[in-house]
């Protein structure tokens, strides 16, 4: 049995070793593999991004917006690949690099049982720590979603929006999203 003091801890040039898509994060220093999702979180992924493109394109917006897999290296045991996440125009010259370094402005986690530990509790803590100014959680077995907007005492539930209510973004003015039109 390892104890925590002999548990082998992995930095992001053990990461980087890995074969290109292999199923892992780095999260706190630990190689977490996880399956591929669920058929509803991918339904979900593509959903959102489209929704998200198409209102983009409609302002005007030339931000970065990408779904995973998309590296996000925070620090030397953290490199995330969140669902979906978006970076601001005038931020992307600074942080979209081989991979994404440093904090995106809006990050998206959509819930899967092998992975909804880590989206609500690890990752949720890295990205309000480096950052994140919005996250949001998607629950497709809840139906429902949370807005998270980083303060100076951390991150603060904004909003808790249910299956027939409309999520409203804070990072990106004028986005909503109608819950009942990606449950349906």
């Amino acid at each position: 049995m390892l104890t925590t003091d002999k548990k082998k801890k992995y930095t992001v040039e053990d990461y980087l070793m890995l074969e290109e898509g292999a199923p892992f994060q780095l999260i706190n220093y630990d190689l977490i593999m996880s399956p591929s999702p669920i058929p509803i979180h991918q339904q979900l992924s593509a959903k959102i991004i489209q929704l998200l493109s198409n209102f983009l394109d409609s302002i005007n917006d030339n931000g970065f917006l990408v779904s995973a897999p998309m590296d996000v290296k925070f620090d030397d045991g953290n490199v995330l690949q969140p669902d979906i996440l978006y970076i601001k125009e005038g931020r992307i010259a600074d942080l979209v690099k081989d991979r994404i370094e440093g904090a995106p402005d809006l990050i998206i986690e959509i819930l899967s049982p092998s992975t909804a530990y880590y989206d609500l509790r690890q990752k949720k803590d890295i990205y309000e720590k480096y950052g994140v100014a919005e996250y949001i959680i998607i629950d497709p077995v809840q139906e429902n979603a949370d807005i998270y907007k980083l303060t100076h005492e951390g991150y603060s539930l904004q909003q808790k929006a249910f299956k027939t209510e409309i999520l409203t973004s804070i990072v990106i003015p004028g986005f909503k999203l109608e819950l009942s039109k990606l449950f349906k």
